[in-house]
């Protein structure tokens, strides 16, 4: 009798071990294009601001953007590049986590639609406009269904409003990272509509660069508590920009 328990404890624990592993992770980035012509911004060189030329933007191609950033971490591998049925979004990449089953989808909006691209996030946010995508033998699921949301780019919120379907769809737990400048005060209002969970945000100005970003998201693979990836992402800003720690601490915060 003792032996059968001990068996069937060994079973159940390799049982919860493989479903532990095999869980499926998704985020979902919404990166708005670095824009001169079309953006409230403090103007970039020019190359970097062209907000319709992904290869080469601030924050997708340039060398702390999204895909080049998570195409050269050690963490992170690019396995699929998507055409997307939306003309606004330029480029959308498929990246896994080498040493978890997370999958990151990041869009490339636009810049001259960043109005679009923050209605988009927002009501994503609140559990709506969710889609599938299949890879290898998987279905993957973003929009609404992903796990962790993120914004990145001008947090254009400071001089336009926006509309959309903000109210919370479901009460699925959905973790949103808003890397723009000041989001803690400008996208708390709709937030608190879509009953997301504000992992981190921001109090102040700052630079959306993508290994603010990664940093949090290694936490966050982790299922470290939200105080602990805010502190990574404060270390993250901190190590790159030389702003001084306790400073990216009141920068980057999560909760309201």
């Amino acid at each position: 009798m003792k032996k059968f328990l001990l068996l069937l404890s060994v079973i159940v624990c390799l049982a919860f071990s493989k479903s532990d592993e095999d869980a499926v992770k998704t985020i979902h980035v919404f990166v708005a294009l670095c824009d001169n012509d079309n953006q409230g911004i403090v103007p970039v060189p020019s190359k970097l601001g062209n907000g319709q030329d992904p290869k080469n933007n601030l924050y997708w191609g340039a060398l702390y953007g999204v895909k080049t950033h998570f195409k050269n971490s050690k963490d992170w591998t690019l396995v699929k590049t998507i055409k997307s049925d939306n003309p606004k979004i330029l480029e959308r990449l498929l990246f896994k986590h080498k040493k978890s089953n997370t999958y990151l989808l990041a869009d490339a909006y636009d810049g001259m639609y960043i109005k679009q691209t923050t209605i988009d996030f927002l009501e994503a946010t609140s559990g709506r406009n969710e889609f599938s995508i299949s890879y290898s033998d998987k279905t993957l699921s973003f929009g609404g269904k992903s796990g962790l949301l993120a914004y990145v780019g001008h947090d254009g919120l400071m001089e336009f409003n926006v509309d959309g379907n903000f109210t919370q769809q479901n009460t699925t737990k959905r973790d949103a990272i808003i890397l723009a400048c000041i989001s803690k005060q400008y996208f708390k209002p709709y937030l608190e509509k879509t009953k997301a969970n504000p992992l981190v945000w921001t109090t102040g100005l700052m630079a959306p660069e993508a290994y603010t970003l990664k940093s949090a998201l290694d936490g966050w693979i982790m299922d470290e508590s939200d105080s602990q990836i805010a502190e990574r992402a404060a270390q993250a800003y901190h190590k790159y920009q030389k702003c001084g720690i306790k400073g990216a601490r009141r920068l980057l915060v999560s909760g309201y």
